[in-house]
């Protein structure tokens, strides 16, 4: 069992922190008392998660006191103990505040500043901090640095993956309105006009081969594929999870599925997570499909 515990000052990035730990696939609980994490678990490990982040701030008032014994407690028990302390300076943490309008954990209005409060409440993490296993300072970081630093912290990466879903299409039926990428196939070979062919979809070999006897098919292909394999690392290097590619032709039935089934293996073959979606494939009988 591993149990990641993120601590620190209010506006330092926490929240950022346990989203990281969450899409890398563990269990994650905010704001949870110092004396509930070994309930935590020893809950997660009967749903046999083996992976655990928990926020332990302020917001467990003087609670807080009882965190360095309950780690104890945890590591003799046999689970592996992280404590990153996320901060940041008092004038970065102020300016946060202020742009956000929150109210800070330990501000009482009438009795002192957003400073004060930053203060009083460093005063109450000062033993974690002391404790913890590495500082994080977010005062000039990105949230996309912030999950780059936890990935390096706790050798993590930045998620499970670009999850992609290519998803063909018929401009005639409209465009995909979640489609992060739109590329336009209709200048490829039609099948539409082979009798042969007109009834059958991209997905059988006959229509496939018939398409890849093309050379400006093969082209296409390689360019296409070339520009996606170096676009989707940057696309996850900033935090992206979820990437839709929409490919369409006229009618979604033939050109669109042979290319969108072509790149979702070579995207397999690089090792990404892919989805096929053939959204008008069956959309309308073969005899309706329209011409370019």
């Amino acid at each position: 069992m591993r149990l990641i515990v993120l601590t620190g000052t209010s506006g330092a990035g926490k929240t950022t922190a346990l989203h990281f730990f969450e899409d890398a696939g563990y269990y994650a609980a905010d704001n949870l008392p110092p004396h509930l994490l070994e309930a935590l678990v020893r809950t997660c490990a009967s749903m046999n998660r083996q992976r655990v982040a928990a926020v332990v701030d302020s917001r467990s008032g003087p609670c807080l006191a009882d965190l360095p014994a309950a780690l104890d407690a945890l590591a003799a028990s046999g689970t592996e103990v992280q404590l990153l302390f996320v901060d940041a300076s008092d004038e970065i943490l102020v300016r946060r505040f202020k742009e956000c309008r929150r109210p800070h954990p330990t501000f009482q209005a009438g009795r002192g500043t957003i400073l004060e409060a930053v203060r009083a409440e460093r005063e109450m993490l000062a033993e974690a901090l002391e404790r913890c296993d590495k500082l994080i300072d977010t005062s000039h970081l990105t949230p996309a640095g912030l999950r780059a630093e936890l990935s390096a912290t706790v050798r993590e990466p930045l998620g499970r993956g670009l999850i992609v879903t290519i998803e063909s299409f018929g401009f005639k039926h409209g465009t995909p309105i979640d489609a992060d990428l739109v590329f336009d196939v209709r200048f490829l070979v039609n099948p539409h006009y082979d009798p042969r062919l007109k009834d059958l979809t991209g997905s059988s070999q006959e229509v496939a081969e018939f398409i890849h006897a093309d050379a400006l098919t093969t082209q296409y292909l390689q360019r296409l594929g070339d520009f996606l394999l170096f676009t989707l690392p940057e696309y996850e290097r900033e935090g992206k999870a979820y990437l839709t590619i929409a490919i369409g032709c006229t009618g979604g039935r033939h050109r669109s599925v042979t290319i969108a089934e072509d790149i979702a293996r070579r995207l397999e073959q690089a090792g990404y997570y892919v989805a096929v979606l053939h959204r008008d494939v069956d959309r309308e009988r073969p005899s309706d499909e329209a011409s370019p």
